[in-house]
């Protein structure tokens, strides 16, 4: 080569020596950050692809951590789910406790009750503080939320498990029934009714009508009068001037007798003495001396023991002195008396609530007043001191609303006003009050035997003067005829009496008899013949001896023969929670019904012993069992599981238990729209990548089934331990099992889906981590190699690049 201007080896050298140094860069690029792909240009393709493994890994990674956070959540629940059944468990132990009344007292009972009712608060509580990170859980705040549709009445204990609401948040659900569930039945025919031994039977009836009346009472006043002597006045004579004649106290005269005796005055010559005569019958004759004054013959009768005749005059007497018969008489004489005057109390409306008490009350400084006072009675009061008239008392009574007053003051001296100091008048309380009523006693007479014989016999009731007791008689044909007096009251208790001493019947009056007298003047009377006597018909043909099968368990019967349908009806059904079978009648048919709904159902009817043609074997020979059946139905489209009532399916799509009313064809529809815990598991944001369950309420007013909630177990409610210990039984067993469901399902989710699920996301998660460095890592032994080799090539182009720089110079020896 003797070109110089363009070295081609060298430019040759620095190609191969730019290539080596871009393989020793990206060897110990590789080989510093371990990645085979440090950017787009190392391998697109691979980038791509390594990327999105990347994203994948990422998104599992996220997935496995969701998946252990919901498996805390359902840890956290469980744990306290399971303190909830620990105290549901104590609860059923006092129930069962309690139950044993023989042998427990009350006091004792009542601690178990107080322990109940400290775990029914506990079980609340825990329903109510079960958090996972502020969130409760088993407060129903994770419960699906439904909305009601067509029939949706028709179910109940709805539980919704699991349910994929999808992207629009809901779910339709549609329950179409095709067969509703069904009871075991087994029949027994011709079973009539039974006719049990009766007594004949008839009965005396008695009644009085009772008029209304008014109540009525008063307040009587007495005043006691002094004895008054008769007086003339004053008589003035023509002549001699003015006298008086008064009978004298002590007298013959003296008080009523000297009453209205005519006064005859004649006068006589001077030297007669005075006199005054009182033996003509009504009269008393005065004889005057002539000459002398009034004032001295005064003087000179003042002796007479049965008048007293005064006068002041001066002037004598003279022949014109004289008062014929007839113009003058003694008026105004009385004997010593007592008046009464009374204020009449009558009640303005007829009834016994007019009878109320009365009260007169004196104090001081009081202005006359009436009222009924806090004690219901009529209350009077006047002052302590003074007089009070008696019209004042009289208005004032007369002012109370429903009562009025009167007074009657008719003695020939009348009462005058009341002294207040003295003693209170008589009180005679308002009674007598009556309400129009009919009063009634009807005596039952009754056969002593059971059977016919006395059917037809009749009762008589007589009315005799003069029968001082009552007596009763019996003939030949059982005819009874009771006596007693026509006018007289007579006891009831009496006449009941005379009928038992009697012996032929037996007599009793009734326990709500109004009448407890009668009189056979004014009350009446009616008797009804002996009846309804007879011998025991009907029932069972035979003795029998059968068990009764039921799912709850079994029970042995010894039925004597005669036993009607009705009277065995009872004894199966006191049995009824024992067996689980229920007996009721159609005609004469017996029907035996399982009490449950489904396959589970049994009634089993086993005859132990019965005479040959007994009512049993006639019917159904050596017995007859029937199991009942299931609902049918479909839900969503899909065939549901039936158990009874129950119903239930478990798709991916939903998960539900549901319960529909006994017997019940009617389809039903609701929509879930919202609610239940949502847990994302997979690595992508999908519906079939994620679960969501309800958690529903444990509180105390959740717990429980058909029999009640849990909360009916607190003291005072319908199923505590005093009230009904049989239904508490009941409740707290259903509540138990509706724990341990959510405690069995929780366990479910927890163990089959997400652990499993935690399972299958980390060994995706290894295999995409594995594919992934597969594409992005670098591989360290070719790394290395490569980099010993772009060592090797760097060093040894570095020395070629050298020489072929130096090949130029060669030329300068051609010009030497």
């Amino acid at each position: 080569m003797t070109r110089i201007n363009t070295n081609v080896p060298s430019l040759v050298a620095q190609n191969r020596l730019q290539s080596s140094n871009n393989d020793l860069q990206t060897a110990l690029t590789r080989l510093s950050t371990g990645l085979r792909i440090n950017s787009g240009s190392d391998d697109p393709a691979g980038l791509i692809a390594s990327e999105a493994l990347r994203s994948e890994i990422t998104s599992l990674g996220k997935a496995v951590s969701n998946t252990r956070r919901a498996s805390q959540i359902i840890s956290t629940a469980d744990s306290a789910l399971g303190q909830v059944s620990n105290l549901l468990n104590d609860v059923r132990g006092l129930v069962v406790e309690a139950a044993n009344t023989g042998a427990l007292s009350n006091e004792e009972i009542a601690a178990n009750q107080l322990q109940i009712d400290s775990s029914l608060e506990a079980i609340n509580r825990i329903a109510q503080t079960t958090t996972f990170q502020g969130r409760k859980l088993l407060d129903g705040g994770l419960d699906f939320l439904t909305k009601a549709g067509t029939n949706f009445n028709k179910i109940s204990n709805l539980q919704i498990d699991q349910a994929n609401l999808g992207p629009n948040g809901s779910l339709n659900v549609s329950v179409s029934v095709t067969a509703a569930a069904e009871q075991a039945t087994v029949s027994i025919a011709n079973i009539p009714d039974a006719t049990p031994a009766a007594k004949s039977a008839g009965s005396l009836d008695l009644s009085r009508t009772v008029t209304a009346a008014n109540s009525a009472g008063s307040l009587e006043f007495t005043q006691a009068n002094a004895q008054t002597e008769a007086t003339s006045g004053t008589i003035t004579l023509a002549n001699a001037g003015d006298f008086t004649l008064t009978t004298k106290a002590g007298g013959a005269f003296e008080g009523a007798a000297g009453e209205g005796l005519d006064i005859i005055v004649q006068t006589v010559g001077s030297g007669t003495p005075s006199s005054i005569d009182s033996s003509v019958s009504g009269e008393v004759t005065i004889t005057l001396e002539e000459g002398k004054t009034l004032a001295a013959i005064a003087t000179e009768l003042s002796g007479n023991t049965d008048f007293d005749f005064a006068s002041v005059a001066a002037v004598n007497v003279d022949n014109t002195d004289v008062v014929a018969s007839g113009s003058e008489s003694l008026t105004g004489g009385a004997d010593a008396s007592t008046s009464t005057a009374t204020i009449d109390i009558t009640a303005d409306a007829t009834g016994a609530a007019g009878d109320i008490g009365l009260v007169f009350t004196k104090t001081s400084g009081a202005t006359t007043s009436a009222s009924i006072n806090g004690s219901g009675d009529i209350e009077v009061i006047v002052d302590d001191s003074g007089t009070t008239t008696l019209e004042e008392i009289r208005a004032a009574i007369d002012g109370i609303s429903g009562y009025s007053a009167a007074i009657t003051n008719g003695d020939t001296i009348p009462v005058g006003d009341y002294d207040n100091t003295t003693a209170a008048p008589t009180i005679t309380a308002p009674t007598g009050g009556a309400d129009a009523a009919t009063l009634t006693s009807s005596i039952s007479l009754t056969a002593t035997t059971n059977g016919a014989t006395a059917n037809g016999a009749t009762i008589t009731f007589s009315k005799v003067d003069g029968t001082t007791t009552p007596t009763a008689v019996v003939d030949g044909s059982g005819n009874i005829t009771i006596t007693v007096d026509d006018d007289t009251d007579v006891a009831v208790a009496d006449i009941v009496n005379a009928i038992n001493t009697e012996g032929t019947y037996v007599a009793e009056a009734d326990a709500g008899d109004t009448l407890t007298t009668f009189n056979g003047s004014t009350d009446t009377d009616s008797t009804t013949a002996f009846a309804d006597g007879g011998l025991a018909t009907g029932g069972l043909a035979k003795d029998v001896v059968f068990e009764l099968l039921g799912k709850s368990g079994s029970e042995v019967f010894n039925v004597s023969a005669g036993t009607g349908i009705d009277d065995l009806i009872t004894q199966i059904n006191l049995v009824k929670d024992a067996t689980g079978v229920t007996a009721t009648k159609d005609g004469t048919s017996l029907v035996l019904t399982s009490s449950e709904y489904g396959s589970d159902a049994i009634v089993d009817l086993r005859v132990i012993q019965e005479e040959t043609g007994g009512t049993f074997e006639t019917s159904i020979g050596a017995g007859a069992r029937d199991t009942g059946a299931d609902i049918k139905a479909k839900i969503n489209g899909v065939d549901a599981n039936g158990k009874g009532n129950e119903l239930s399916i478990n798709t991916s799509t939903l998960d539900v238990a549901i319960t529909v009313e006994a017997g019940s064809s009617d389809s039903v529809d609701f929509t879930i729209t919202g609610g239940g815990a949502l847990f994302q598991l997979g690595s992508d944001v999908v519906s079939n990548q994620q679960a969501r369950i309800g958690i529903g309420s444990v509180g105390s007013a959740r717990l429980g089934g058909t029999s009640g909630k849990l909360f009916q177990l607190g003291s005072g409610e319908a199923a505590s331990l005093t009230n009904d210990p049989n239904k508490a039984a009941q409740i707290v067993t259903e509540a138990i099992d509706q724990v341990t469901s959510i405690r069995g399902r929780l366990g479910a989710f927890q163990s089959t889906t997400l652990e499993s699920n935690l399972v299958s996301l980390n060994e995706t998660m290894a295999n995409l981590q594995e594919a992934e460095s597969s594409i992005r890592d670098a591989d360290f032994a070719q790394e290395s190699a490569n980099l010993t080799r772009a060592q090797i090539l760097v060093q040894s182009g570095t020395n070629v690049l050298s020489l072929a720089n130096q090949n130029p110079q060669n030329v300068l020896s051609l010009l030497r």
